[in-house]
This record gives structure tokens, sequence and C-alpha cells, in this order.
């Protein structure tokens, strides 16, 4: 089926009542048909409903729908998009390990690959994601995963795929991408090789700013890249805190079933039915909102190219943009609805920022609602002058998630903050 198809249907098959909407599931746990029949459950046996911190009927749907449309194998849903990000690395490294992660990332990336992670033991490495073959120097045998983000937030850089896929593949070592900003519509990661995706559901998927959630999603055959690798031993040898299980052994897809069976078991960072089922009505409408979202910001970012007061603009849409090539590489239907753009220093970007009326001041994305940003004072305070410019964050940049408003008139908001 094609996507705008899966957006509406995959996942879901209808209930005894034939109920066309998604039920929501709002439980906590579920009955047991006898003692056998649970025996069965927590020994995977049998498949099914557990307790609603593991798996829910409503999320469930959510999790198929977003695979299909990513084109993984199995995705599970989270509680946040940061605790995505979390458990694709705490499922994979441990004490002594180490992770190599983009420079250009999300601000809350950023402190838990660089503070929160350390207190785990686990020390992050950086490479500049405009110079993948940075990576090659940072592999030893203590690497888990190469982190990065498919549209960087908010320099609005596009990663390589192929080169950084080409030097884990040479290392056996797992990819892991940030697909939030592109979303499954405009980017397939897999299609390029990568092991895993993660999202901040709470942006482009419910697309109205209404809910917390996160995913991690999973491509097909990911059990050949692990099953015998002695980066991962721990998917390859008995995990005793579940009967002696070995994952690389169940037939099911192995990464976000330990995800499920140990992070959410034992961290417990899952999702609430009520939000899975926002996630599932925003999907539904996702294909036709990310056409809108890049047409928009293409022709806002073709303003701001043109206006004397702007010094530079980040679009992978733009024919200038230094991203144009890997932009049309990786990336079909458009380049999302972020975009930055430098001016001369931090006050005049902050005077930007608080001067627009419909442009609303926030720090979010992919809402339906067009949003101003000035990274350098709000998700990025907390890096130095020389992380900031490393991370392709000067003071005088201005971000901009690109909603579904009529064009013209955010155009002519930005003229009038713009002075």
């Amino acid at each position: 089926m094609h996507e705008q198809t899966l957006a509406i249907h995959a996942g879901y098959e209808k209930d005894s009542m034939g109920t066309m909407a998604v039920p929501i599931y709002m439980t906590t746990a579920y009955e047991f048909r006898d003692t056998e029949h649970a025996a069965n459950l927590f020994a995977l046996k049998e498949l099914g409903n557990i307790y609603t911190r593991l798996m829910n009927p409503t999320t469930d749907v959510f999790e198929k729908r977003f695979a299909a449309l990513e084109g993984g194998v199995a995705a599970v849903g989270t509680a946040s998009g940061m605790a995505a990000t979390f458990y694709a690395i705490a499922n994979v490294a441990e004490a002594g390990d180490n992770i190599i992660v983009a420079k250009q990332v999300y601000g809350g990336t950023t402190t838990l690959t660089g503070h929160t992670i350390k207190r785990f033991g686990i020390e992050t490495r950086y490479f500049d994601v405009r110079n993948p073959s940075e990576i090659e120097a940072l592999v030893d045998e203590k690497t888990k995963i190469i982190l990065f983000e498919s549209i960087t937030n908010p320099s609005i850089d596009v990663a390589d795929f192929d080169a950084i896929v080409a030097i884990a593949n040479k290392h056996n070592i797992l990819t892991c991408v940030d697909n939030t900003v592109g979303t499954p519509i405009l980017c397939k990661p897999f299609e390029h090789g990568i092991d895993l995706s993660v999202h901040s559901a709470s942006k482009y998927t419910t697309g109205q700013g209404l809910a917390i959630g996160g995913v991690i999603v999973e491509r097909h055959d990911l059990v050949e890249k692990i099953k015998g690798n002695a980066r991962y031993a721990h998917f390859n040898e008995p995990d005793e805190s579940y009967h002696g299980l070995v994952y690389s052994d169940v037939p099911l897809p192995l990464f976000t079933l330990r995800v499920r069976l140990a992070l959410l078991r034992d961290l417990g960072a899952a999702p609430s039915p009520f939000n899975s089922w926002l996630y599932i009505q925003g999907l539904e409408t996702l294909p036709l909102r990310m056409k809108q979202h890049s047409s928009s910001a293409l022709a806002i970012a073709e303003f701001l190219e043109a206006h004397p007061k702007v010094n530079k603009v980040n679009y992978p849409g733009l024919k200038t943009d230094a991203n144009y090539a890997l932009g049309q590489k990786y990336f079909k239907g458009g380049h999302s609805g972020l975009l930055s753009f430098e001016v001369s220093d931090k006050e005049t970007a902050q005077k930007i920022a608080d001067s627009t009326d419909i442009f609303s001041l926030v720090v979010n994305i992919g809402d339906s609602k067009s949003i101003i940003t000035h990274p350098a004072s709000t998700t990025h305070q907390q890096l130095s002058e020389k992380e900031l410019e490393e991370a392709g964050v000067p003071g005088g940049l201005v971000r901009l998630s690109v909603g579904l408003e009529d064009t013209q008139d955010l155009i002519d908001d930005l003229v009038k903050a713009l002075g």
C-alpha cells in the first residue's frame, strides 16, 4: 500500500464492534483466561497483553502504523522523544562503553549524551556531521552506536547517510538516526542502510502540540547484524532477568523486543494510551501536512534569502544551500518545515523573535501553528560559545518551525519583525 493509505489503515483490524476509529484502551491491566495463559504470556509462548507499561492495544496500533510508514519491521512507543533516544542508547551500551554522536543535534540530546550519560559510565565521542569521515578515528572495540539527525536541529544540516553507514558497517556498529524533522513521510532511513530510527512524536506526528511521546523503529533483518556480534553480547547470551531468554534466538524483532521487556519493564517510560490515540489521529494526515509544511518553508526560505538584513538561510530546499545535494538524495516530496536564518548579532535575533505576531515564541517544532525560537538563549543555552559554534548555533541564529497558516500571512509577519 502507498503511504497515504498506510497512514490511515496500517496496524488496525476492526474489533467485534466494527469500530471505524481506533478505540482508546484506557486500562492498566488485562485479565488472563487462566494461570496457564498467564504463564504462557510471561514466557513468550503466546503473544498478548500483560500490562500497559509493556503493551497496550491502542499503542500497538500506533507502533505498527508508524513502523509501516517508515518501512521498519517493528516499533516501540515511549513517554517522550528523549526517552526514545535514551532507550536506544541504553539498549546497547553499558558502563565502560562509548557512543559516537554528531555535534549538530538537538540541545536535549547534547545534554543527555554529554552530561547525563556520563553518570552511567558511558563515554560520548563527537563528530562533525558535515565531515562524517571523522567517525573512523573515534571507533574502538567498545563503541556501541552512532547517533545523528537526518536534518539537524537547529543548524539544518542534512546527514550523509551513505558515508556514515559505510563506516558503521565496516566495524559492525549500529546506526541510529533521529528522524523527527524528516518524518517517515519525507525521509526513509532504512532505505539507506540505517539500523534504527528515533522520533519525538510530540512534533510532526501529533502535529498540534497536544502530547509528549516518542518512538523507536527497527529495520527489517537487524538480527543479522546483531546475532553473533561481540559488540552486542547481551543480545546473544541468556538474560537472567527474563528466564534466560536469548534475544537473538527469538523469531521477533530483537531490538524493540528488548526495549519492551527490559527497559520499559524496569524504567517505565511508557506512553499513555490516550497519547498514542492522539498520535494515530496525527498520522492520518501526516502525508498531507508535510507537503504543506515543506511548501511554505521553501517559500519563506526564498523570501529570507532575498532580505537585506538576513546574512544566511539554512534550508536544504534552497538550491544555494550547502546541503541541497544531500537533501535531494535523501528526501522525497519536500524538506520539512524547519529552517533557520542568521542575522548580524544575538541582540538583533532576539528582537526579531520578540516582534512576531503569528509566529509564537515557543521551544517546540512540528506544530500546525508557526513557531519562532532563539536557540542560543533557550534550547542550547547550556552550551559554551565554542560548543554553540560547533553545533551550528551562533548567537544571531533564529529558528522557524513553519506551520500550516497562509504562507503570505507568515511572510508578512516576518517582514514586520525584520523591520
